[in-house]
């Protein structure tokens, strides 16, 4: 039994982890075995150990942490060590070191506690570990002075499309964007409270520049959560929303809704009248939307499991007076948020995701009344995914007129990265 498998007890067959450590290597190697995102992975690792808040909340830092700085924390193992290793002593050395170098935790216990979880690689481990605490300047000197793909730790193809795009200065903030741990914004549900109560209310809360429904906290009291106060998410997925502009009384189709975000706000939005019909492939993601729904109070929305693209339609012809269609994308423009994105994301991704938006755009089009409003959007930062989508949406689907498009940007706008499109049908 290796050490990553290893039972330190079970109960009712289930096997019992307290050390945090040894779950984020547990983590780690799921993550690298299959195709998670590293949320789902963390989720369900640590829902399936005992461990306390505390641990958690360092399993979570340490986790989150090593994917964030694969590259970085790969280059110092290189320097420290010719050759090969292992998968599984290669994610220690990773661990250790992290540990040394980005966390408040005292060297001989970011040694002893990592070299204790090594089996028959504890000596090299240790070696290892050992000699980046006396070398630790000169490491961190050398990882200033590597390319910006080292230093922040994204793939050379990304770093590449974003110099393209934006240019050298822009492509190098987003990457130091990415780094940084991401801000909690919520947004007031307005549907049972105000923003001005909710901010009298928190501890810490400030109000929120970029938009006036959004606090920034550093805590969210649990009540807030438990009692459908408020939405957590970044003021940039609001865009998208309002640029729709949905008004009370009417029908409105969410298309990719889960796990409801938008789908809670455009309720807000039409004072929770008329009707909203939320729509997602994923049963598992329409379980969340629902349950966010029942919390935050929305009643005028029904919620259907449709894939778009390989089911028949189950909507009449001309049936919603708006549609929004927030597609699913690279989510390149939520790197910081989605830490391993990074890692998943092939260039050939950005060939295959246009021709699927593009096939859900054409799906929606009949189910829009003539002279109705649909919305495309994306949290991308792709001109494939984004403004070359809508120029082939102009071209291909002669019944779509564009209005208007917004677009957030990261480096710009210090918030998410988003894109949002406006058509009218004619």
């Amino acid at each position: 039994m290796s050490f990553i498998e290893g039972d330190r007890g079970s109960a009712k067959g289930r096997m019992i982890v307290k050390d945090p450590r040894l779950a984020c290597i547990q983590a780690l190697k799921k993550w690298e075995e299959s195709t998670d995102f590293a949320d789902d992975v963390l989720h369900e690792i640590a829902s399936s150990k005992q461990i306390g808040p505390m641990d958690r909340a360092l399993l979570t830092e340490m986790f989150y942490g090593i994917l964030r700085n694969r590259t970085r924390l790969d280059y110092i193992i290189s320097y420290l060590r010719e050759g090969e290793l292992d998968a599984s002593t290669r994610n220690l050395i990773r661990l250790g070191i992290y540990q040394i170098l980005h966390m408040r935790v005292p060297n001989h216990a970011s040694v002893n506690e990592t070299v204790e979880l090594a089996g028959r690689a504890r000596g090299l481990v240790n070696a290892l570990l050992r000699r980046c605490i006396r070398e630790e300047e000169s490491i961190r000197k050398r990882v200033e002075e590597a390319p910006l793909a080292i230093r922040f730790s994204h793939p050379e193809g990304l770093i590449k499309r974003w110099r393209e795009q934006y240019g050298e200065e822009a492509a190098t903030e987003v990457c130091q964007w990415n780094n940084l741990p991401a801000e909690v914004f919520v947004r007031a549900n307005t549907l049972k409270t105000s923003t001005q109560e909710l901010f009298e209310s928190g501890q810490k809360a400030e109000l929120c520049e970029q938009h006036p429904l959004m606090l920034k906290v550093k805590q969210i009291p649990p009540s807030w959560i438990v009692d459908g106060l408020c939405y957590i998410q970044d003021p940039s997925t609001l865009m998208a929303c309002e640029l729709l502009d949905p008004q009370p009384g009417e029908t409105i189709l969410d298309a990719c809704a889960a796990p409801g975000g938008k789908t809670s706000y455009i309720a807000q939005l039409m004072e929770n009248t008329g009707q909203i019909m939320a729509c997602d492939s994923s049963q598992k993601r329409l379980e969340r939307l629902r349950e966010n729904l029942d919390r935050l109070g929305v009643i005028n929305t029904n919620v259907f499991q449709r894939d778009w693209v390989h089911q028949i339609n189950p909507f009449q012809e001309g049936k919603f007076d708006r549609i929004l269609l927030d597609a699913p994308c690279s989510n390149t423009g939520v790197i910081r948020r989605r830490i391993d994105v990074r890692w998943r994301l092939v260039e050939e991704d950005f060939q295959r995701m246009p021709e699927r938006q593009l096939t859900l755009v054409r799906k929606m089009v009949p189910m829009l009344k003539p002279g109705g409003i649909l919305v495309y959007s994306t949290c991308s930062m792709e001109a494939e995914e984004n403004e070359k989508l809508v120029e082939r949406v102009c071209s291909e689907i002669p019944e779509l007129r564009l209005i208007e498009s917004r677009q957030k940007l990261p480096f710009r706008d210090r918030v998410d990265g988003a894109f949002a499109a406006k058509f009218q049908r004619v």
